[in-house]
């Protein structure tokens, strides 16, 4: 599969990388564009929205063009932020966010759906589509170390003028892949349902919105407790940046390997267990351990908690994406376009829901906010199985 899958899987790696090096480099892009470090990471904001926007905005639209051809355009539109990056002037950052966020919201979808296109069977294009998310997790925790490197010899303009160049290679790529497709794709656009109708029957699939909240709910909780897990290990622990990088690097490693192991399991020709049930199992890990990482007092048991948040949120992506494929079909590039702009919202959603809960209550008022997020999500995890058991009683 993963020869099969390797375009898809780069180019979803590459799509990360814009905001990787802007993060990275946030102090000199400062300097250079002489907005001041919070402007800047204010900016970064930008890009969510975009990708909210955009994202709900065409999500009909990734079913109704060739998957490629939708790759092509992301990877297009993240070639010209690149280059408007490297020039340093604030505003063309401020149009560096917008774009890459704008990108990225057409580009993940559209790739993650035809990975899952290219297999018939079910339990295969699950696994496909988690390969892609398996592949943008380990992106997130190798990106930092990977462009720092080659910055070293060009410096952060030689980083963004490389990934200009090869978003430019790979959205040439996959436009003459499209090209060389037959052509019944396309010619079978026009039976395909209108705009407003596609958000109206992917409402109607049995369990679909459950699961689009889940995920929402899911990443807000972990997003949020990404965002204050430093401050918590620095005054909890007295964790420096340096020795907290380790905690970074484990919180990383564990979602990687989560994902990627329920993508296996959930992939298996005979798995004895339901993507409902593993992700209802996960999200009891997922609330237990994120609870209880704020309450900790030894940092030996902080770390292994850490570990286990890591890994059931990313047992919980796993299962949503698996289900989301299996269970939309024709209507998946919506589906997974719509998931991935609810996922940008739950972004800003878990921070700030997070910094409230920090601002009333401390680290136990945050585990308050984020926990009371995962235990919602926990009980539309019931309902989305429900749903799947009826639609099956139904269709037997």
């Amino acid at each position: 599969m993963t020869r099969v899958l390797w375009p898809f899987m780069l180019a979803s790696a590459v799509g990360l990388v814009p905001f990787t090096i802007y993060s990275t480099f946030l102090v000199p892009l400062a300097d250079a564009s002489g907005g001041g470090v919070a402007a800047l990471g204010q900016l970064r904001g930008l890009g969510g929205l975009a990708a909210l926007a955009v994202g709900t905005a065409l999500a009909p639209l990734i079913d109704r063009v060739r998957r490629e051809w939708a790759a092509a355009g992301g990877l297009a539109v993240l070639a010209v932020s690149a280059a408007l990056g490297a020039s340093g002037e604030f505003l063309l950052l401020a149009a560096f966010c917008l774009l890459v966020g704008a990108g990225t919201a057409v580009l993940n979808p559209a790739l993650t759906a035809a990975a899952a296109d290219r297999f018939d069977d079910d339990a295969a294009a699950g696994r496909a589509a988690t390969l892609i998310t398996a592949t943008q997790s380990l992106t997130a925790l190798l990106a930092a170390p990977l462009v720092a490197l080659p910055a070293l010899v060009w410096g952060w303009r030689g980083d963004l003028w490389a990934i200009a160049a090869l978003c430019s290679v790979l959205a040439a790529y996959f436009l003459l892949r499209g090209r060389r497709k037959p052509g019944a794709e396309v010619a079978g656009a026009a039976e395909r349902p209108g705009y407003l109708e596609s958000f109206r029957l992917l409402a109607a699939v049995p369990g679909v919105v459950p699961l689009l909240a889940i995920a929402m709910l899911r990443t807000a909780a972990f997003m949020g407790y990404l965002a204050y897990l430093a401050a918590f290990y620095d005054e909890r622990f007295g964790l420096a940046p340096g020795p907290f990088a380790l905690v970074w690097t484990l919180s990383g490693t564990s979602f990687f390997l989560g994902n990627l192991l329920a993508g296996r399991v959930l992939s298996a020709e005979r798995s004895r267990v339901p993507a409902e049930r593993l992700m209802t199992l996960a999200l009891i890990v997922a609330l237990v351990a994120l609870v209880a990482v704020f309450f900790a007092r030894s940092l030996w048991l902080a770390l292994p908690l850490t570990a286990l948040v890591g890994a059931g949120h990313a047992t919980v992506a796993a299962c949503v994406t698996t289900s989301l494929v299996r269970r939309c079909g024709s209507l998946r590039g919506t589906a997974l376009s719509v998931n991935a702009a609810g996922m940008s919202f739950g972004v800003f959603a878990g921070a700030g829901l997070g910094g409230v809960g920090l601002a009333l209550g401390g680290f136990a008022g945050t585990a308050a906010a984020l926990g009371g997020l995962t235990l919602v999500a926990l009980v539309l995890a019931r309902v989305a199985a429900k749903s799947s058991a009826g639609a099956s009683r139904t269709s037997s």
